[in-house]
């Protein structure tokens, strides 16, 4: 008899949530009701369909941190849907906290008892896929380190102009943060505790409990700029190690 395929072999097989799901709330006595979407007015199923589609996309990142965990989906096609559901997420959660459905993501998952400390992670703490954060070298990523040093430049370069230009919006600030990161994670021979790396990833997790259209101050432009700055200097004198020492 065949052995049956793990449960994460094929991301594909997850079946897609359905719109009418049905949420269970639990009331303070720990009692489960049922909230049926039929008896309620247009407003209330309208608000019922919205949790219930930012349930089930907090579910579907759990099921892909799985899937990357266990090595059953490629660094590639894992970035781009995490980064699609990344997105989908943070336009709902702004929507239900901007109408007062919910508090936080945070209240919402503790609320339905929901067991997803990858998406919490992904999700909330970070906001951008794993692949970015961590350093992952394999045959299918190298690329010549004169390449890489170039791009990682040009990243950096690319940040510092944009806050010179008085971009401050973290919906704009935060992608160019995140270039720089995952080209940071991809240059062979960084140190491991590449100081550069923290500050970046650090800024990740600051802009990740902002909203898109929240407006970075002074302070946080000038500390950004002086961190870019301080981490620039130092990629810059790795690449002058790494050459002498070639």
């Amino acid at each position: 008899m065949a052995a049956s395929p793990p449960a994460y072999a094929d991301l594909q097989q997850i079946p897609p949530q359905p719109r009418q799901t049905v949420l269970r709330e639990y009331s303070s006595f720990g009692e489960e009701e049922e909230l049926s979407l039929h008896n309620n007015t247009p407003k209330e199923r309208k608000k019922w369909d919205q949790l219930a589609e930012f349930f089930a996309i907090i579910k579907t990142v759990e099921h892909l941190e799985n899937a990357r965990i266990k090595n059953a989906i490629g660094r590639d096609e894992y970035t781009s849907r995490c980064s699609d559901l990344i997105a989908q997420f943070k336009d709902a959660e702004s929507t239900l906290v901007s109408e007062g459905h919910i508090t936080n993501t945070s209240a919402f998952i503790v609320e339905f008892q929901m067991d997803v400390p990858y998406a919490m992670e992904r999700l909330v703490k970070y906001g951008v896929p794993a692949t970015v954060l961590h350093r992952n070298h394999d045959e299918h990523d190298a690329i010549s380190r004169a390449r890489q040093a170039a791009e990682t430049t040009q990243c950096f370069i690319t940040a510092m102009d944009a806050l010179k230009l008085d971009q401050r919006a973290v919906d704009e600030v935060q992608p160019l943060i995140s270039d720089v990161m995952d080209r940071l994670n991809k240059c062979e021979g960084l140190p491991e505790g590449f100081e550069g790396v923290k500050t970046m990833r650090a800024w990740l997790i600051t802009f990740n409990g902002l909203r898109a259209s929240d407006q970075l101050d002074d302070e946080q432009v000038r500390q950004l700029l002086h961190d870019l700055d301080v981490s620039y200097s130092a990629f810059f004198r790795f690449l002058g190690d790494s050459k002498r020492g070639s």
